[in-house]
């Protein structure tokens, strides 16, 4: 409380990047028409030519400004309290997970795996969200979860079965993916056999269904967002 990760030292760039930083403008006038992908490209071009003379200065500003910024942050770090200390860490440990977990699905997308099945009700949201009135998204999600919990049976069935059919194009899809990613070497991210799901007790089992009910709402709603992901 009362610090920030944002108020750690920054860590000096290394030489490329410094020479970029200080050069990008300087190329973009003198190409306007290329794409930044491309600029990059003609940096690091430029980079690759560079005499060593003058690779050596922008690597003894990066030694300079290591030195600095190694007393910066043991200044930083010597007036945290154990506390504070804790919780920059924590923080850390969080962001770097969300690091990976952005990672680990964008290789997944790039691999190609199938969109998870959507449940009767992503499919109802989904059909359903543009005529509905809302001032938000959320707004529109919770109005829509009203519906559907005041539809009979009958009128929820050709959801269902909508669903239904969503799963088998799942599992279809996901045996091809998975054969691929087999051949491929990636075994590890096959799906793991799933374990036997364990007998409850009739009060666990009621236990379980009180909670289910309460949060049914936002667990619709989140999977409906990760449906449209």
């Amino acid at each position: 409380r009362g610090i920030s990760s944002e108020e750690r030292p920054k860590r000096p760039l290394p030489a490329y990047f410094r020479f970029m930083k200080e050069n990008r403008s300087a190329f973009r006038q003198s190409n306007p028409e290329v794409s930044n992908m491309e600029l990059v490209k003609i940096l690091a071009g430029a980079w690759k030519e560079l005499p060593a003379s003058q690779k050596q200065v922008y690597e003894e500003a990066r030694k300079t400004d290591w030195q600095r910024y190694a007393e910066q942050l043991a200044a930083y770090k010597a007036q945290l309290t154990p506390a504070q200390a804790a919780a920059l860490k924590e923080e850390k440990r969080r962001r770097l997970a969300r690091r990976r977990s952005f990672k680990a699905k964008r290789e997944l997308t790039v691999l190609g795996k199938p969109k998870r099945p959507r449940t009767g009700f992503n499919i109802f949201l989904s059909e359903n969200f543009q005529e509905v009135e809302g001032i938000s998204p959320v707004a529109k999600m919770k109005q829509l979860f009203d519906a559907w919990q005041k539809l009979s049976s009958s009128q929820k069935q050709p959801y269902l079965q909508l669903a239904e059919d969503d799963k088998v194009r799942y599992e279809n899809e996901m045996k091809s993916w998975e054969a691929k990613m087999v051949e491929l070497g990636r075994e590890d991210l096959i799906r793991s056999r799933r374990q036997k799901p364990r007998k409850k007790t009739d009060e666990t089992a009621k236990k379980a269904e009180t909670a289910k009910a309460s949060s049914q709402k936002n667990k619709a709603i989140l999977k409906w967002k990760k449906s449209e992901e």
